[in-house]
């Protein structure tokens, strides 16, 4: 599989790393439903045997239990290590309640369960997963920057900033990657985020190339109708009309231009993603085995002006 160097750092990440929210299953406001946790551990491992370097996850996915799973996951690979990332801020109460936290003694208490939770001594990726309190940025970075100082953590990042909380950050310590949302239905990273990036050296892992499932090809009214009563994206407005209608139509154009590529909707979505040098990686999410193995080869598709072309008339036809 295809790496591509993180910014100025000396990592090389594989260009789709495996995504792990789902994996945290039930029981939390941002559930993606019931989940199998020796499914889990199979699909991690899967990845791993695909040739996918990194793993990315969080503390709250599953209130803990994503990182649990992680972990046992990498006891059963027996010293074959992916890199590993995972993030701070999103605490949550003893009833479940998430709540964002960036003071100092909450970060420095998050990484050490974090560790315990994954059963290693450092994390190779730590990121800020929301800039909230903003107030409290300047705090949680400088605790971030320490972590990497004792040896906790080897390079940090942020996700979900803004170029101008990016801004405030800097001076305390150079950010080394940022994680944006970023696909073909979303692409607010374009405008000022990525010319940022760019010119400071600081490396883009992409999160939901997919869109939650969207951009899969596999989106109908029944499929929408028939997730979870805890699928959090029962909740999102492009799950439901008017917007599904719209998202609907564009898969059935997407389908059709991925068939004659000979290849998947999901694929050419993260290829698309993966046609900015500014991107070093993509997150893509699986829960069962098969399903990283039919997205992985859009590593190494390349697209080309036609196809890119054809995409945007879709996207504009879309509205």
């Amino acid at each position: 599989m295809k790496t591509r160097r993180l910014g100025r750092t000396d990592l090389h990440l594989t260009t789709v790393g495996l995504g792990t929210w789902a994996i945290g299953g039930p029981g939390w406001k941002f559930g993606w439903g019931p989940q199998d946790d020796a499914l889990s551990v199979r699909t991690i491992h899967e990845a791993v045997d695909l040739g996918v370097n990194w793993i990315d996850t969080a503390a709250v996915y599953g209130l803990g239990h994503c990182e649990e799973v992680l972990g046992r996951a990498l006891r059963e690979l027996k010293g074959r290590r992916p890199l590993i990332s995972t993030k701070c801020e999103r605490c949550w109460e003893p009833d479940g309640t998430v709540v964002p936290r960036l003071k100092r003694a909450s970060v420095l208490k998050e990484i050490d369960d974090s560790l315990r939770r994954l059963g290693v001594d450092v994390i190779d990726l730590y990121q800020i997963h929301w800039p909230q309190p903003d107030e409290d940025i300047e705090e949680g970075w400088t605790a971030v920057a320490d972590l990497v100082k004792a040896g906790k953590v080897r390079h940090a990042g942020v996700s979900n900033f803004s170029v101008a909380q990016l801004r405030r950050i800097q001076p305390i310590r150079p950010v080394d990657f940022l994680q944006p949302p970023y696909s073909m239905l979303a692409r607010g990273f374009e405008q000022d985020l990525m010319p940022y990036c760019e010119a400071n050296g600081i490396g883009v892992i992409a999160y939901s190339p997919m869109q939650k499932g969207l951009l899969t090809g596999k989106v109908t009214r029944e499929w929408a109708a028939a997730l979870p009563a805890d699928d959090h994206r029962r909740a999102d407005p492009q799950f439901s009309e008017p917007l599904l209608s719209k998202n609907i139509a564009l898969n059935e154009g997407l389908k059709r231009l991925a068939k004659g590529l000979g290849t998947s909707v999901a694929e050419l979505a993260i290829a698309w993603v993966l046609r900015q040098p500014a991107v070093t990686s993509a997150i893509v999410g699986a829960r069962r085995p098969g399903q990283i193995g039919g997205t992985v080869g859009g590593s190494g598709l390349e697209l080309t002006p036609k196809t890119l072309s054809e995409i945007e008339t879709l996207l504009k036809a879309r509205g």
